[in-house]
């Protein structure tokens, strides 16, 4: 049986090492060196070399610890993702059970070859993709590869099939599970042939492209850039055309530049996303990548698997159908509370009194290898309620554990029965004869339980159970009726197991004359707060799309009660791949629900989407995610049911598997982009009027307004504290309420640049009258100079609060909104008065007592600034 040793060796040759894709590597140096290549980073490296030269050690220390700090952040980013295809690899199977020479041998994974025969049993991990050849009551969990939780019963097929492709019945896949029985199978794909290697190959296809913000803050890096030599060249010709000093006006030059770079933005930006990764943390939302939080703000489709995201992943019985009745049971998922109601008018019931339904449920406990437990237990049975709260810890099966769930909101449970009935037998489920059976004892009476397909079991019955509990034969009419229940459940995409009993004194799983008892109808029901992130989404114009394994049906039955379906249209794998991917990209965007759909599929889903110029966010808990977790502009991983592969794969992990943490964390970028935008607004516009002010006083033949070192007491007292405060700004009742910004959307979009350039030229203007004035006053140089750093630095205090909103005035907003940015500005204006009062401070930055109409000039300069630009603004 099997490959001989020599046939294998020849084979292994050819076909190679039945391994996964090996991912060519970056070492950590060469990542940690490939963070100093930002044209921002190389900027502030120049401006620490300059202040060195100055003498300014301590702004240099500064900007290198700015620089550090974010290398270090995007080394660990970058390092972790590079260990992804790692941790793929270990979830391959290390050994395999294998028929070499007759004989079967444990041999290593690796050298398994296409045509051997391997042995399979519960709890081995396949180690290739396989057609089955015998199996006996065999399941295979394809969770990772499939997203669907239910194991899959598997049959012997054509020994020369060796079609791998997903879902099929008679096919076992490398790196799923065997939860059930045993199986006997020949390896039709190793390696990179195999589902998983696919999947392998799809990951080390993909690169990661730079975020919108890192794309915006390189724009501005360059022109930064640009703007720094030509201003630097500017002002040093000007002073030499003047007559001045060549080297005093280099050295302003260099100064004036330095003053231009908003060296603060860097380690404003990173604190603005640490903090907005902090809050998200306590909504359950863990950020691997730092720049991913702003990402997620101008996300404009979420692609978002259906099970344990959108639904419960918790198999629930809602309903059961007896002959006589329709019995519905509220409480979803696992949920201990829930009641038992009847008919159309959902009137309360005692369950005990309700025969039928009785019988239907022992069935369904009887009938069962699952296992339910809670601290909780049920104190009252003549209402048919749980008392108490919390949720039931399930073992085994899902299906089995709904109806066990269903029966204990009714009162009866395994313990309930356990004094009357005992299990004697069991006919395990086999995926050829679709069907379980126990015998059971159960007081005097020998009685056989069958749970199973409706198609299956329905033509075996002859009998149905009335009303009181007794035997009746069933009619023609009657089973017309039963079929047509059976189809209509099936139609509203429950899931329907048909009931059954029989009196036997042995186990004769194969017996007709059955009696009927009843359907039961179960669903993975949709989470309620995913109902409201889907609202909420659409109110943000942010489009949701389902994608999963599916069959159509439940899939869109799903989406309807989700509020997905809503105008939008669903799509077949199959009918995706008769597209081509211009072909898709024309329709995809009337689509809402995609259904069995394989790895390939949602990775073409979200690439279209971002040929569309969509943002496209994408959830995903299993092996077969990755790749388009990967491609997607954020990808985000369940935390709870996540693969660590689809983790490592993941900028953002869900830790309770929850579309509406998602959608709070939506949220979270959008505050963080706005904040970014206000301390960009406030650091370029404080800049402009500096660089300005030496500018315009150079060109109109003054003397130097400002001198180097009360240059950099402007950046030390306007550039900090209060930027970073900034970016703390509570997010605007209305941030949800507004459409995403498109991919395209240039950073200074909405007239943010025309409001940074009037505001810069309004602090230089004033700077300058303000010098000018008290020059007229009489004012000694010193005077004149101190009186111009006090309107720069308090108008620019002022025009923090502007920036709070681009959307309202200063006078429209309430002060203390941000108590952060009060307390700021407050400790960076007691710096400005300790450099202007104190006697050893006025001697490092050459300032003088100014008198008492001189310090009301500066003032009254400084106020005009907010009074003049909301005037222009008309806000």
């Amino acid at each position: 049986m099997g490959l001989t040793e020599n046939e294998a060796a020849e084979k292994l040759k050819t076909e190679g090492e039945n391994v996964l894709a090996e991912n060519s590597q970056a070492g950590p140096v060469k990542i940690f060196i490939g963070q100093f290549k930002d044209i921002m980073v190389m900027i502030l490296l120049g401006a620490t070399v300059i202040s060195i030269l100055l003498g300014e050690i301590s702004d240099a220390v500064t900007i290198i610890l700015i620089v550090l700090l974010n290398a270090i952040l995007g080394f660990i980013q970058e390092y972790r993702t590079e260990h992804t295809l790692e941790a793929l690899r270990s979830m391959t199977a290390p050994t395999a059970k294998c028929w070499r020479d007759d004989k079967l041998k444990e041999i290593e994974a690796s050298k398994l070859v296409t045509g051997d025969i391997i042995e399979l049993e519960a709890g081995d991990r396949i180690p290739a993709d396989c057609a089955v050849l015998k199996a006996a009551g065999f399941f295979s969990d394809e969770a990772i590869l499939t997203g669907e939780s239910v194991a899959v019963s598997k049959s012997a097929g054509s020994p020369e099939d060796t079609d791998n492709s997903l879902n099929k019945p008679n096919i076992v896949y490398c790196g799923a599970s065997a939860t059930k029985g045993v199986c006997r199978a020949k390896v039709i794909a190793t390696g990179k042939n195999t589902q998983m290697g696919k999947i392998s190959e799809m990951l080390t296809d993909i690169d990661r492209e730079p975020t919108p913000l890192q794309k915006r803050l390189g724009e501005l890096g360059k022109a930064v850039a640009v703007i720094c030599l030509i201003v630097c060249a500017a002002v040093f010709g000007a002073g030499v055309l003047r007559g001045e000093n060549v080297f005093d006006m280099l050295m302003t030059g260099i100064t004036i530049a330095i003053a231009a770079i908003p060296e603060g933005l860097p380690a404003t930006v990173t604190i603005a996303l640490a903090l907005a990764v902090s809050r998200m943390l306590k909504q359950k939302a863990l950020v691997n990548k730092l720049h991913s939080v702003e990402t997620l703000g101008c996300t404009s489709v979420i692609c978002s698997d259906k099970t344990g995201t959108i639904t419960e992943n918790k198999m629930t019985v809602t309903e059961l159908s007896t002959v006589s009745a329709d019995y519905y049971f509220s409480g979803m998922g696992y949920r201990v509370s829930g009641a038992v109601t009847k008919g159309d008018d959902n009137i309360a019931v005692n369950p005990t009194a309700e025969k039928a339904l009785t019988e239907a449920l022992r069935c369904g406990v009887l009938c069962s290898t699952a296992e339910i437990s809670t601290q909780e237990v049920p104190k009252s049975r003549n209402r048919g309620a749980l008392a108490g709260r919390g949720e039931w810890q399930v073992t085994g099966d899902s299906t089995e554990a709904a109806l066990l769930i269903a029966a204990a909101k009714a009162g009866i449970t395994r313990e309930s029965l356990s004094g009357n009935c005992r299990v004697l037998g069991e006919y395990p489920f086999d995926s050829e004869t679709r069907f379980m059976a126990v015998l059971c004892s159960c007081g005097s009476d020998k009685r056989m339980y069958f749970k199973g397909a409706e198609e299956v079991l329905l033509p075996r019955c002859s009998q149905y159970i009335s009303e009181n509990g007794a035997p009746v034969p069933m009619s023609s009419a009657v089973r017309r009726e039963l079929v047509e229940k059976a189809a209509e459940m099936s139609d509203r995409a429950l899931r329907v197991l048909a009931l059954a009993m029989c009196s036997s004194d042995t186990l004769e799983p194969n017996r007709g004359n059955l009696v009927f008892l009843g359907f039961a109808g179960m669903t993975d029901p949709p989470r309620e707060e995913a109902k409201t992130a889907i609202r909420k989404c659409a109110a943000a114009s942010v489009k949701t799309v389902m994608i999963t394994g599916d069959h159509k049906n439940t899939a869109v039955a799903v989406a309807k009660k989700a509020g997905l379906l809503k105008g939008g249209l669903a799509m077949t794998g199959a009918e995706l791949d008769a597209l081509s991917d211009e072909e898709l990209d024309q329709v995809i965007g009337k689509y809402t629900v995609f259904s069995r759909v394989e790895p390939v599929h949602k990775l073409r889903i979200v690439r279209s989407f971002k040929r569309r110029g969509e943002i496209v966010t994408m959830t995903g808990d299993g092996v077969n995610d990755a790749p388009a977790v990967k491609e997607a502009d954020v990808g985000v991983a369940m935390g709870v049911t996540g693969t660590d592969v689809t983790k490592q794969a993941a900028d953002v992990i869900l830790m309770d598997d929850n579309l509406a943490t998602l959608v709070s964390a939506v949220e979270q970028g959008r505050c963080v982009y706005a904040n970014i935008r206000k301390f960009v607004r406030y650091l370029l516009s404080c800049n402009i009027g500096e660089v300005l002010t030496m500018f315009l006083g150079i060109l109109m033949g003054m003397p130097v307004v400002l001198l180097p070192v009360q240059i950099l007491l402007v950046n030390l007292v306007t550039d900090g504290l209060p930027a970073v405060a900034l970016g703390m700004e509570p997010p605007e009742k209305d941030i949800m309420n507004r459409p995403p910004r498109r991919s395209a959307e240039g950073f200074f979009s909405g007239g943010l640049m025309w409001k940074i350039v009037i505001r810069g030229v309004f602090i230089g203007l004033s700077t300058l009258a303000s010098f000018t004035t008290v020059m007229r006053l009489g004012g000694s140089l010193e005077a004149c100079r101190t009186a111009a750093l006090i309107t720069l630095v308090v108008s620019q205090l002022i025009h923090v609060f502007e920036c709070r909103s681009e959307h309202r005035s200063l006078f429209r907003m309430n002060p203390f909104g941000n108590m952060k940015l009060v307390i700021a500005v407050v400790i960076s204006a007691a710096v400005l008065a300790a450099a202007v009062i104190l006697p050893q401070l006025q001697m490092v930055f050459s300032t003088v007592d100014l008198s008492t109409p001189q310090l009301l000039t500066a003032l009254g300069f400084s106020a005009a600034v907010p009074v003049i630009s909301s005037i222009f603004s008309k806000k």
